[in-house]
């Protein structure tokens, strides 16, 4: 029998050599209130600001190119803040500059690139040039089709301008769309949700994200939350909302692939794939996470952290490119945990074989009874002793972040 050698003696055993892009534009011309994200208040997006900052990417990306050498272009996603504020001409640029820096075979298939896109008219003028530079899926913020939830997010655009968005993204040649959905809002009935799932079905996207509001404590809601201005949705209202949209989307074809997204045969996103599944993710731009290439001196990876200040980040990288971020070796233990949880995230699981090639052992060698104790509250399904492969339960599902925080304190 031909034993599979573990990490700690051959990191690159786990690792699928490629790179997925990530690049962090953070201008935002309003704030919402429930936003936690690195973002910068940019009513106008000056030139010069935009140029400064496209710049200090292309210098980072150069400085860190070495990091991830030779590998294969696998992904690159444009996240924020609001990246479409950003001139096509400079998306152009950037993505220029990254195939320059890595490769892209053809032969597997085109290069999943997508923008993040506000609703907005001056953002719908941009989408023809956004297309011709290089973007061909584009992931939409939506949040709700309802004027009076849209208003109560703080959200700056409407439903109709929405649709006119939507039109227009088709109407450029996107064929991959993603809308991102919040549900359990302020005051959102269950009949509210329905009208928004109603919506966004007969929009046809290839790919949603739903994703329930929280309630971050340094954000404006957060704030209200504590001080009693502002009530949270009852859990067992937000429980019925997941199983709502869960229903309606596979009925309409959709599959949930992880706990927050759903996509149509063929539509998954393979970037936000490669963080679930561990895979190297070169992040660039201010309040960007990079994971990063495995290597004897850390063979379970390592994660590298921008700052999320704007000022620092541009004297850092400007000073010095390469080293604008800090990084965190991860520990056996960290890394276990983080596999456990990762692959809960995902419909298909944990393999205990993965598992076992990588760390020495099946998970209940780490985990026994952490296992014992979902499968006890029918959280948790595992495969026979044999296999031992895990995954979430429907009922597992619903209680996601409680049974992730069970495997990481686990460690």
């Amino acid at each position: 029998m031909v034993r599979v050698r573990n990490a700690a003696e051959d990191p690159a055993a786990f690792d699928d050599g490629r790179v997925g892009i990530y690049l962090h534009l953070p201008f935002c011309e309003r704030i919402c209130p429930y936003c936690d994200f690195a973002v910068v208040l940019a009513p106008t997006l000056e030139s010069e600001t935009e140029a400064r900052y496209v710049e200090a990417l292309c210098m980072e990306l150069a400085a860190r190119r070495s990091d991830f050498g030779g590998r294969a272009l696998a992904s690159v996603y444009f996240g924020g803040g609001t990246p479409s504020l950003f001139q096509p001409e400079s998306i152009h640029k950037l993505l220029e500059a990254i195939r320059q820096a890595f490769p892209h075979s053809e032969s597997t298939g085109e290069l999943e690139t997508t923008l993040e896109l506000n609703p907005s008219t001056v953002e719908q003028a941009r989408l023809g040039g956004f297309r011709a530079a290089g973007i061909n899926r584009l992931s939409i913020g939506v949040q709700s089709f309802d004027d009076l939830q849209l208003k109560r997010l703080g959200r700056a655009h409407r439903a109709a301008v929405a649709r006119q968005t939507w039109v227009a993204a088709r109407a450029a040649g996107f064929d991959n769309l993603s809308i991102d959905l919040i549900f359990a809002g302020p005051s959102q009935s269950r009949t509210d949700l329905d009208r928004d799932l109603d919506e966004l079905l007969r929009w046809e996207p290839e790919h949603v994200s739903t994703y329930e509001l929280t309630f971050e404590p340094e954000t404006p809601f957060g704030r209200a939350l504590a001080a009693g201005k502002m009530q949270a949705c009852d859990e067992d209202r937000a429980a019925e909302m997941i199983l709502q949209i869960e229903s309606r989307l596979e009925a309409a074809g959709f599959e949930r692939y992880e706990i927050s997204n759903y996509a149509r045969p063929g539509a998954h996103s393979r970037h936000n794939a490669r963080y679930w599944q561990r895979q190297a993710v070169l992040g660039l731009g201010m309040g960007a996470h990079s994971t990063e290439v495995r290597s004897p001196d850390h063979p379970h990876g390592a994660r590298r952290a921008n700052s999320r200040r704007l000022d620092e980040w541009l004297r850092k990288v400007e000073a010095s490119p390469g080293q604008a971020g800090v990084e965190e070796t991860l520990s056996a233990a960290t890394a276990r945990g983080e596999a456990v949880f990762l692959a809960l995230r995902q419909r298909s699981g944990l393999s205990a074989r993965a598992f076992e090639a990588e760390f020495g052992g099946p998970p209940r060698d780490f985990f026994e009874a952490e296992i014992d104790a979902m499968r006890l509250r029918g959280w948790l399904a595992e495969g026979e002793p044999a296999a031992g492969d895990l995954r979430l339960t429907s009922a597992g599902r619903l209680m996601a972040d409680t049974v992730a925080v069970e495997f990481v304190s686990g460690d």
